[in-house]
């Protein structure tokens, strides 16, 4: 795929990466488990694992096949990136288009960094005129066929849910304090109360920021240290540079972090997978915060229930 003239291939991370860092989650890991949709007029990214899930559709979206301009080019799908809203629309309508799927049943929220995971129904579409009607939700859930669940992203880790049984979906914004704060476990838990067996659940670790990308002040690497047990933390955090000012930054994984926490909360490790997409190593082709410097747009999380499988 030509971008800019260039040629541009999805970089992915390898297994034998993982391997060499010691991480657990490597014996779990697909190297091909991430696939570039190039023939679709607005390019998006898909997922082996949940592709074979028939009764289900997941897509993310790249920066390419939109109307955006600027530092936004092309497709922006946020609402607060100083971009007119009429182009942020058609971002999505060429977007939804491209999927088979109908703007008017998108389900978009306000994300905020906390816990907070709502069930949606059809009262909460965003109609002809694309409206946000969800306020401080970073996780959704639901049953029902068609309804387009859509969180942003431009860093931070997607986390996408589905229960092959009981037909359940679910997707979640968790940065690093959502991470915290356990936004993964409180999704599992909204799944189960709707009848849910933790066995059945399987769950998608999407294109996010990567460890070597990643670096954070000790005062986020220490809430990191004391959430984890040791055996874990140290997967999750690692001693990074010296600043000049003799300040000892960290490399924090997202990626092993979540991994841990949705073992923790009962999901198989064989049904975690890991998209190994860096948005920080893909900035060309994906929109990342730390590569920008906060001079991008948003990706967003597609995920819905296909209507024929009633």
């Amino acid at each position: 795929m030509e971008i800019d003239g260039m040629e541009q291939k999805l970089i992915r991370k390898r297994q034998d990466e993982f391997e060499a860092e010691g991480k657990e989650y490597a014996a779990y890991y697909d190297n091909e488990e991430t696939i570039l949709e190039e023939r679709s007029k607005v390019p998006y990214l898909h997922f082996g694992s949940f592709d074979r899930q028939e009764w289900l559709q997941l897509s993310f979206s790249t920066r390419l096949g939109g109307v955006s301009d600027g530092y936004l080019s092309s497709l922006n799908l946020g609402w607060d990136r100083g971009e007119g809203r009429e182009n942020v629309c058609e971002n999505y309508r060429r977007y939804c288009e491209s999927i088979g799927a109908d703007h008017q049943k998108l389900v978009l929220s306000d994300q905020v960094h906390e816990t907070t995971v709502k069930y949606v129904d059809p009262d909460f579409c965003a109609g002809a005129n694309i409206e946000k009607k969800l306020k401080a939700v970073d996780g959704m859930l639901t049953d029902i066929p068609e309804l387009l669940l859509a969180t942003s992203y431009a860093d931070c880790v997607p986390l996408f849910f589905c229960d092959p049984k009981k037909k359940i979906i679910a997707s979640s914004h968790s940065g690093w304090k959502g991470t915290v704060a356990g936004i993964g476990e409180v999704t599992v838990h909204k799944m189960q109360e709707m009848g849910c067996t933790l066995s059945d659940i399987e769950v998608l670790i999407g294109p996010s920021i990567c460890q070597s990308c990643y670096e954070v002040s000790g005062d986020v690497a220490e809430q990191f240290l004391e959430k984890y047990p040791q055996e874990e933390a140290s997967q999750i955090v690692t001693e990074g540079r010296v600043t000049d000012e003799g300040e000892q930054k960290y490399q924090l994984d997202l990626w092993a972090a979540n991994w841990f926490l949705l073992k923790k909360a009962g999901i198989l490790p064989e049904h975690i997978h890991l998209s190994g997409v860096c948005t920080c190593c893909n900035s060309t082709l994906l929109y990342s915060h730390r590569a920008s410097h906060g001079k991008r747009g948003n990706l967003n999380g597609f995920i819905r229930i296909r209507e024929w499988i009633r």
